[in-house]
Order: structure tokens, then sequence, then C-alpha cells
């Protein structure tokens, strides 16, 4: 776990599938750290969680940020996630909506989960075992548009987590449908979607949030694919504090 900033307003930054709490590197420097206080914490099989056991859920990784939040003092907290993070983060909400002040997806998955094609699933499946099955996915989900020097730096800090853990959570993420217990949560909630990502852009989340959540703001976040943290991590900082700042 890392943790940033002093503020009096808590957040939680929940990491993608490829990711770690060290996924936010790029997106650090432009928090404000006076009025929010960021907490990133790693996934079990992530980070400075390797070789930790358990089932890899998303249930589970959601009842570990509410004993974060406990250890933490923080009875109302507001959640960023991204990608896996986003199922996570609102299976946090579905948990204890009563202590999330708000929320902020960045290209998330959506509580229904992600069907996938058998090509794609097969793809994505192969991953834990395969860096160029990793390097693809990258590559696929920013639009095919970005140099290789970077696609290799996300592969080879994807490559610190647990294998079993990455295997496992790719059946969490994609598999896992709690949409009924959130659909109609008057929570306030920020969608932030890639233009150029292909699988959980704009559309998706129109599809998804837009239909879920009465209260849900969209933004497609131009310049960026998947991996907005990475690709225009300035305007998304911009983006998520703006929205944070009134809930």
């Amino acid at each position: 776990m890392r943790k940033v900033g002093s503020g009096e307003h808590i957040v939680i930054a929940l990491h993608g599938w490829f990711g770690s709490s060290g996924a936010w590197t790029a997106f650090e420097p432009h928090l404000d750290r006076d009025r929010f206080t960021y907490v990133f914490p790693d996934y079990r099989g992530y980070g400075d969680r390797r070789g930790e056991s358990g089932d890899y859920s998303i249930a589970e990784a959601a009842a570990d940020v509410l004993a974060l939040a406990d250890e933490l003092g923080a009875d109302r907290f507001s959640l960023v996630g991204h990608s896996m993070g986003g199922s996570v983060m609102q299976y946090v909400y579905a948990e204890a909506p009563e202590r999330v002040r708000a929320m902020v997806g960045i290209s998330p998955v959506p509580a229904s989960g992600v069907p996938l094609d058998e090509q794609s699933r097969q793809l994505f499946a192969g991953a834990a075992d395969s860096p160029d099955n990793r390097r693809a996915i990258v590559d696929f989900t920013t639009g095919n548009r970005l140099t290789g020097t970077w696609l290799d730096a996300i592969v080879r800090h994807s490559l610190e987590a647990d294998r079993d853990a990455v295997a496992a959570y790719f059946e969490a993420w994609s598999g896992t449908d709690f949409h009924d217990r959130i659909a109609g949560s008057d929570v306030p909630i920020k969608v932030i979607a890639g233009e150029n990502d292909p699988a959980l852009g704009p559309d998706t989340m129109k599809a998804t949030f837009a239909e879920w959540y009465p209260r849900a703001e969209l933004e497609q976040l131009a310049g960026a694919g998947h991996y907005g943290i990475d690709e225009t991590p300035v305007a998304l900082a911009t983006s998520v504090e703006r929205f944070l700042a009134e809930a």
C-alpha cells in the first residue's frame, strides 16, 4: 500500500488486472495533496502482497478494501477504480453503500462482468502464462497506436504479479455479475472512458453504467485508450479531482 497526500477527503484507488499500486506512478504528481489523501493498495498476489493466498475474487478484493478503510479509520471515503478496479469499486459500494462518498471509474469493468467471444476469451485466459498475449491485449485496448517500448513496460510490470492471481482475477472480473445489486443507486459516480478503447470505451459505458446509475456522469477522454493513467495523466487527474471536489 502507498499513501499520497494529507487531505480530509480519503480516496482509495484500485488498480487494474495488469497493474499494482505502482501502476499509478504517472498519475500521482498531478494530485492535490492538500485536499485529498490517496491510498493505493495492492490486491492479493500483486505488488507488496505477492505470495499472499486467497480465492482472488471480486468479493474478496472488496472485503480487503473495506478492511483497509477500517485500518485507516475512514468511516467514509471515495473510490477510484481502473479497469478491474472498477468492478471491485462497485462491489465495495454494494457491500457498504453508506460509506462511499463518490466513485470514479477509469475504463472500468461493469458490474455485469465482460462477456467475451471465444477468440477473445482464449487470448485473455492465456495471458497468465503468455507475455505475448498480455502485450497483444494492451496494444488492442489502446487502439494499436502506442510505442512498443511502452507496451513492453506495461507487460514487465504485469509480470511482477503472481501467475495464479492473474489467472483467477481474469475469471473474476470477466465473469462476476452483480449489477442487480447496484442498479438504481443514487451514489455520485463519474465514468471516464478513453476514446481509443475498443473494449471498455464510451459505448460500453453508456450501455452499462449510464443505465444503472441515475447520477452517472460520462466523459470521453481524448487521446487515451484503456490506460489513461499513463496516456493522459494530467487530463485524467484534473477530471477525477474536479468531480471528487464536489462530493
